[in-house]
């Protein structure tokens, strides 16, 4: 795609190119909007903090790795080395803070609105590495007074470290006189570490075999006793239908019974010592 460059500009038909390049004619910057201050010197980049800070506006932390629009800006030279400035607003509040570099130490130092969380530490204190510097073998070679003092300095700290030294040489030459001795020393460790991790597994496996039974115990009881209890409540239903049926059987029985011993009762009862009238109408 790089040979397209050259063709995917739109060129109006007004422009000159005696008058400059087609950002200038249109009055653009080839950054857009990352270009905007750039008359100030001042060019909108990404930064990510380099270390975790504290903002002295609200006072929350910010970690590091956090990615701000930054307002980067040339505010110095370190010899030929440029210093960049970066200005960037917290995310957490209306806070400016602003970050420089520092070329002699190659660290970043805070110069406004925030403070650094101290993870520094001496790196003589945990026996690190240290790097030389680079001055150092010019200092001993101009400097009588400064390579006496290293001299010296060299001196004291391997006095310091001999017998941390020597301990560790006298424990080579014992493992390394008897090697023999010593791989099977450490063999037989590992046999006995082995014995004792299949049968700790064995173990194990015994165990959540047990554990299986017992669950597997427990479920086909409590299927027993549901059945159990199912058996039951139909015994119970079917006894009682049996019963009520009973009885039903038996009132029928009864009420035919009943039925074949009624007499005709008449509704009225007769006067038959009466003579009147009416009462003779009566007694047809």
């Amino acid at each position: 795609m790089g040979e397209r460059k050259g063709t995917n500009h739109y060129y109006p038909p007004d422009y000159d190119p005696r008058k400059g390049g087609l950002n200038k004619f249109m009055g653009t910057h080839s950054l857009r909007e990352r270009a905007r201050k750039i008359h100030d010197g001042i060019l909108i980049i990404r930064f990510e903090l380099p270390f975790n800070v504290w903002c002295n506006g609200c006072g929350n932390h910010i970690g590091m790795g956090v990615r701000y629009n930054a307002e980067k800006r040339k505010i110095g030279n370190y010899f030929t080395v440029p210093i960049w400035s970066f200005r960037m607003k917290c995310h957490l509040c209306e806070n400016y803070f602003e970050i420089k570099t520092e070329p002699k130490t190659h660290e970043y130092i805070i110069i406004s609105g925030a403070r650094r969380q101290e993870n520094r530490w001496d790196p003589k204190q945990n026996e690190q590495i240290l790097l030389e510097d680079k001055n150092l073998p010019r200092k001993l070679f101009l400097n009588p007074m400064f390579k006496l003092e290293h001299e010296l300095e060299d001196k004291k700290q391997a006095q310091s470290k001999k017998s941390v030294l020597g301990m560790v040489a006298e424990r080579c030459k014992i493992h390394w006189m008897n090697d023999y001795a010593a791989n099977c020393a450490l063999r037989k460790i590992f046999r006995e570490n082995k014995e004792e991790t299949v049968n700790f597994e064995e173990k194990e496996k015994q165990r959540v075999k047990r554990k299986r039974e017992i669950l597997q115990n427990i479920n086909d009881s409590c299927k027993r006793r549901h059945m159990i209890g199912l058996l039951h409540k139909n015994q119970i239903s079917s006894s009682i239908t049996g019963n009520i049926r009973k009885k039903l059987h038996d009132e029928d029985v009864k009420y035919s019974s009943n039925s074949h011993n009624l007499v005709n009762v008449p509704l009225v009862s007769y006067d038959y010592n009466s003579t009147s009238s009416e009462d003779s109408n009566f007694q047809m």
